[in-house]
């Protein structure tokens, strides 16, 4: 069986709450800048995702196609708008993970803080005690061998992490 990779991806910086409701918050300029930076961060690791599962709020929706355009032909993936992503927390987004199947090598999921930070501290097997999450456009990136319907917490050491900026 080979490695499994998860990409966890906060959104870009977003729109201060303002009149809009929270859900149709859009990315800022920066925002879009950076994510289209993570975006070329992942190609240059070769972190190229089978699969993205991305909360369908405005902000996640528009950090995707940023990376999207950043990665290029080089990446086709299947993608999935989830609710979870959005409403949930980090037991929804493990179950996610732990429903995928074993042919997906690499998945990228897009979401919002604390739910992406909690869920990449508590896949950790160290115990790494973090005082601060991920930043907008902070990418943190998990591996293991085993099954993704094995996910559990302290099942997946961090490999990398990156903050992209443009």
């Amino acid at each position: 069986m080979s490695a499994r990779t998860l990409v966890l991806l906060r959104h870009a910086k977003a729109e201060t709450p303002g009149e809009l409701p929270d859900f149709d918050r859009q990315l800022t300029d920066r925002g879009r800048a950076d994510a289209g930076a993570a975006g070329a961060w992942l190609a240059a690791q070769s972190l190229l995702p089978d699969v993205v599962v991305c909360s369908p709020a405005t902000r996640t929706r528009q950090t995707w196609h940023a990376v999207a355009v950043a990665l290029g032909a080089a990446a086709a993936p299947e993608v999935r708008y989830e609710d979870g992503l959005y409403a949930g927390g980090r037991t929804e987004v493990i179950d996610l993970l732990r429903a995928l199947p074993d042919s997906v090598g690499t998945v990228l999921v897009v979401g919002h803080n604390p739910t992406v930070s909690d869920v990449s501290i508590l896949l950790r097997p160290d115990g790494h005690v973090v005082t601060e999450g991920l930043k907008t456009a902070g990418l943190a990136v998990h591996r293991t061998e085993a099954s993704w319907s094995l996910t559990e917490p302290g099942s997946m050491p961090l490999v990398a992490e990156h903050t992209a900026r443009a």
